[in-house]
């Protein structure tokens, strides 16, 4: 039972939290909203509070902010122009005559952003009147000021010098506390005693001395021209007489002359309009012969065209299949080529690998016998010789074994200087041509065991020569 009312109030609560999420989310969203201001052309936005860059009032014209809450709020100064009326009255000028200047200025909040920001540390909060006020003060002071700096003449002649005087010294100011000159107007000046009305009187005095001399000079005039115009007259009748007479005769030359000129002209004309005519006639021809070109041109290009089709393409195509099959056996050969290449490497590796193995057996097999002859390597190679001593010996029998001598003829005178026949001389020198055992040791660099050296030539001779003392002896 406790179970089913706890299910049924988290049923019902659930929900409840969701809506009041969504409304606090909603409200929230509606203080956002409503506190992202946006600022019209006619007013400034001034955010002031903690704004940040050391400043006391961020100023926004045209533009919108968001303005936090708690640490920054808001207000707008009015941009509507002001019209200030300023009636200046006994006004010192430079030459101290006391003087009444009425005018009227409009002025506004300025938009410059440094001017922008002085109306906001100095206006912001005043009524339109107080502003009023405050700008009617410093134009009063200003216009004083320019007043005392001029001339009454300069003044009342020059207004445009004293309007731009008024105008750079007021805005001067304005500026300071945040507005701008918009238009000053001057109606009309004045003064105590009567200078400035002096002044007119004087002007008008001399305009109407001006009109008084310029009327008699008129009439001065008139009467000189009337009389040059009776002498004129007379002068000019005369010679109307003597110029209607040349006229007579310079019209009839110019009709004569105007003939010969109209003649001259058709003639010139005729001659044009001819000329004109062949040139047309050659322009047309030109133009027939150029469209007859263009014709054997657009005829002579399609029949390029089809002998191109007809040709030249079979030809290209004919040409890139060659090529096509020569680059096939190109790569054919080339891969032949690489395998034949890779044959004969493989061969010669393999040649390579017998050989090492050849050369290590032979010298494991060296160095057994070194071992055998008791680490004397000099005691192994005549082990060697040794072995190889038969194959010496039958190779220097096979020397002049294989001599062929098909007939030797031997003249022999008997015996020689040694006991010799000739003939015994010829066999003894043929078989000494074949290099001796010893000879063929000591081409090696080596020497032939004792053993196999057999006796020397002295002690040949030695033993031969005691048999034949032995023989005297018993003789």
């Amino acid at each position: 039972m406790n179970y089913l009312l706890t299910q049924q109030n988290f049923d019902l609560g659930f929900p409840i939290v969701i809506v009041i999420a969504i409304l606090i989310v909603f409200v929230f969203l509606i203080i956002l909203i409503k506190r992202y201001k946006r600022c019209p052309s006619d007013r400034i936005l001034v955010v002031y509070g903690k704004v940040g860059g050391g400043q006391s009032a961020k100023c926004i014209h045209g533009g919108a902010a968001f303005i936090f809450p708690v640490i920054q709020d808001y207000e707008f100064l009015d941009l509507t122009p002001i019209s200030i009326e300023v009636n200046l009255v006994n006004a010192l000028s430079k030459q101290n005559i006391r003087v009444n200047v009425p005018s009227r200025f409009t002025i506004g909040v300025s938009t410059e952003p440094g001017v922008m920001q002085n109306a906001a540390e100095r206006l912001l909060g005043l009524a339109m009147q107080d502003v009023q006020e405050l700008a009617k003060e410093i134009i009063f002071g200003q216009l004083r000021l320019v007043v005392a700096s001029m001339d009454i003449e300069e003044i009342n002649n020059d207004r445009d010098k004293f309007l731009t005087n008024i105008s750079q010294s007021v805005e001067t100011e304005l500026k300071k506390v945040g507005l701008k000159l918009i238009n000053v107007n001057i109606t009309d000046i004045v003064d105590e005693s009567g200078y400035i009305e002096a002044l007119g009187k004087e002007a008008a005095a001399h305009a109407i001395n001006a009109a008084r001399k310029s009327v008699a000079e008129k009439t001065r005039d008139g009467s000189i021209g009337e009389a040059n115009a009776v002498q004129d007259e007379r002068t000019q009748v005369a010679a109307a007489n003597a110029q209607a007479v040349e006229g007579e005769n310079t019209a009839k030359i110019a009709v004569a002359n105007s003939d010969s000129l109209r003649r001259q002209r058709e003639a010139e004309a005729e001659r044009v309009a001819i000329a004109a005519e062949k040139v047309q006639s050659a322009k047309a021809l030109q133009e027939s012969y150029a469209a007859e070109q263009e014709a054997e041109t657009a005829r002579a290009e399609r029949e390029r065209s089809s002998q191109m089709a007809d040709v030249i393409v079979p030809a290209e195509i004919d040409k890139r299949k060659v090529e096509i099959d020569a680059e096939a056996e190109a790569e054919r050969i080339r891969r032949k080529a690489k395998g034949e290449a890779d044959a004969i490497l493989f061969k010669a590796q393999a040649e390579a690998q017998g050989q090492f193995e050849i050369l290590t057996k032979q010298a494991a097999g060296m160095e057994q016998i070194v071992k055998a002859a008791g680490n004397s390597s000099r005691d192994a190679v005549l082990l060697l010789i040794a072995d190889k001593l038969p194959e010496l010996v039958k190779t220097q029998a096979d020397a002049i074994k294989n001599i062929k001598i098909d007939k030797v003829t031997v003249w022999d005178s008997g015996k020689g200087e040694d006991g010799k026949s000739s003939t015994a001389n010829f066999l003894s020198g043929m078989y000494k041509s074949v290099p001796p055992l010893q000879e063929v040791f000591n081409m090696a660099g080596m020497d032939l065991p004792e053993y196999l050296k057999g006796k020397d030539k002295s002690e040949s001779k030695e033993a031969d020569a005691l048999p034949k003392t032995k023989k005297d002896d018993n003789q």
